[in-house]
């Protein structure tokens, strides 16, 4: 099992934020990146949204980063550390313009970008944006085809619906061939077939636990699923969390400090399928030394038995 950290200070999702993290700054936060790479820690994961109504805001809150600039930054203060989204909007960005911030990314910190992407949920956001929100799962797969042609490709071209180019140069390529690992976000069944398709990845979100090695098979068992690797990366934290961001108070999403309990959470998600995931931190941590202690706890008591 490979363990993550979430981001700290990267969003302020009611049922996830915790007031230690308000007085951080970027620069206190890429040092907590560079605690975590040095600790062995596989990938910092944060999420994105571009712009919030106010109604929203008290269980959404405002503040997201834009993911590759974010990232970007992180990577400079790590060497190991795999730098991903969790999750990057598709369709709210010209797919052109969302290859090359990926492309720079992995280019710049040596192969280590890995996305994350979601067709999204909050219509309004698409709305300020002047996307069509009932479009967004159609330009979603177009997007992903658009992108992997000028990742992969000497001379790109593409026609579509929503994205058309030729007869153009795109680079740099990135550093991992044949392009990044593509993860894609979400239950829907689309989603899986979207992972089928495309992905090397698939990271739930509301789908029951339970349900994960149904929802495996189901990606593997469509047709245009070639028998590539799959990861599946799910984190307890995200019991807490509902649809749209509601606290739920899931008992099994808070962390804990018994690492017995912790590395039979972790059996338990790998036994469900689970290849990544992340160790909930504790209610109540104090300040920024409580998050490298929690973490160097999970490095020496929780990583080495899992």
């Amino acid at each position: 099992m490979k363990l993550s950290v979430g981001i700290p200070k990267s969003m302020k999702v009611a049922a996830m934020v915790q007031p230690w993290e308000d007085p951080l700054t970027g620069s206190d936060v890429g040092e907590l990146m560079a605690v975590a790479d040095r600790l062995g820690f596989y990938k910092c994961m944060l999420g994105e949204h571009f712009i919030i109504p106010k109604e929203h805001i008290e269980l959404s809150g405002d503040w997201y980063f834009h993911t590759a600039v974010a990232l970007g930054f992180y990577g400079g203060q790590t060497k190991n550390l795999r730098l991903s989204s969790s999750i990057s909007i598709l369709p709210l960005q010209s797919p052109i313009v969302q290859a090359k911030a990926w492309a720079t990314l992995d280019w710049v910190t040596g192969g280590r970008a890995e996305p994350i992407f979601g067709v999204g949920w909050l219509k309004e956001e698409f709305e300020m944006l002047g996307v069509p929100f009932e479009k967004r799962g159609a330009m979603a797969d177009e997007y992903i085809a658009a992108m992997i042609e000028l990742w992969t490709k000497d001379d790109p071209e593409f026609e579509g619906e929503f994205v058309s180019f030729r007869d153009c140069g795109f680079a740099p390529k990135p550093v991992q061939k044949p392009h990044m690992p593509i993860w894609f976000g979400g239950d829907a069944p689309a989603v899986q077939r979207r992972v089928a398709k495309f992905g090397n990845g698939w990271s739930p979100f509301r789908t029951p636990p339970e349900k994960f090695p149904e929802c495996i098979e189901y990606i593997k068992s469509q047709p245009k699923y070639d028998g590539r690797p799959l990861e599946v990366f799910f984190a307890l934290e995200m019991l807490n969390v509902g649809a749209h961001h509601e606290i739920l108070d899931d008992p099994r999403a808070p962390g804990t400090a018994d690492a017995q309990k912790i590395i039979d959470q972790i059996g338990w998600l790998k036994e469900l399928g689970i290849t990544e995931t992340i160790v909930p931190l504790p209610p109540g941590l104090a300040d920024k030394q409580a998050w490298i202690d929690r973490q160097q706890w999970v490095a020496e008591d929780v990583m080495p038995a899992v």
